[in-house]
């Protein structure tokens, strides 16, 4: 995986913006608000700017660094409440949810940047008959397209990329959802039930071992053969 360099741009005293940027290998550089700052910022092969608090700056920083001829990414971090306050005249490439997953936050970053340096186009994952498109957030089995959600796709393309592994709810909580999301283990029980039934007869290629979590098959008649840890 390629190494990025990041420059997050905010207003915050604290500068937590993007906690689960922490638990990636990517570097980040914090800098203010401020123009003396972003006149004298370091290279950076993207940029995050912090909007949750003050959408109203944050756009018109966004605009301010499109018009001096960035040629980087821009990103926007946001809260929940803040998705219908983007519109293109920001003139960012992308939006990253400030509770997102280690997860999604590295294909954010990784297909902004991608496509900006030319690097090799996002990893297509095949296995079991399930061909996963990173680049186009598509899904098909055996040449049947999956109408999936975000999440859904994401915990669906974290699990068939480690074939095999078993996961513990926890586990999928933090690497899909973020270390700091607040719903229960619950969630993840929810989005598999999801993803089974719009599997259909696939369904088994999400497997589940007792008391321990679940796993993607790499066979689908596999289900629960696995031992239970104790």
């Amino acid at each position: 995986m390629r190494v990025a360099q990041l420059l997050i741009v905010t207003s915050a005293v604290d500068n937590d913006v993007l906690p689960a940027l922490a638990l990636l290998s990517h570097n980040a550089r914090v800098i203010p608000a401020r123009p003396d700052q972003l006149v004298d910022a370091p290279e950076s092969d993207a940029v995050l700017i912090d909007a949750r608090t003050n959408l109203l700056a944050a756009k018109s920083l966004c605009q301010i660094l499109r018009t001096t001829g960035l040629s980087v990414p821009l990103l926007v971090v946001i809260t929940e409440g803040g998705f219908s306050a983007i519109s293109p005249d920001w003139g960012a490439d992308d939006v990253i949810l400030d509770t997102a997953g280690p997860a999604e936050i590295d294909a954010r970053i990784r297909l902004a940047t991608g496509r900006v340096h030319g690097d090799e186009p996002a990893p297509v994952i095949r296995a079991a008959g399930i061909l996963i498109d990173e680049a186009n957030y598509s899904v098909k089995i055996h040449g049947t397209p999956l109408d999936l959600t975000f999440k859904e796709f994401e915990l669906l393309r974290f699990l068939a990329a480690h074939p095999s592994r078993v996961f513990t709810r926890e586990q999928l909580l933090s690497e899909v959802w973020g270390y700091d999301y607040f719903g229960g283990t619950r969630t993840v029980d929810v989005h598999v039930r999801r993803l089974r039934a719009k599997l259909g007869d696939h369904e088994s290629l999400i497997g589940t071992v007792r008391n321990v979590g679940y796993r993607f098959n790499l066979q689908e008649d596999d289900d629960e053969k696995l031992p239970v840890s104790p």
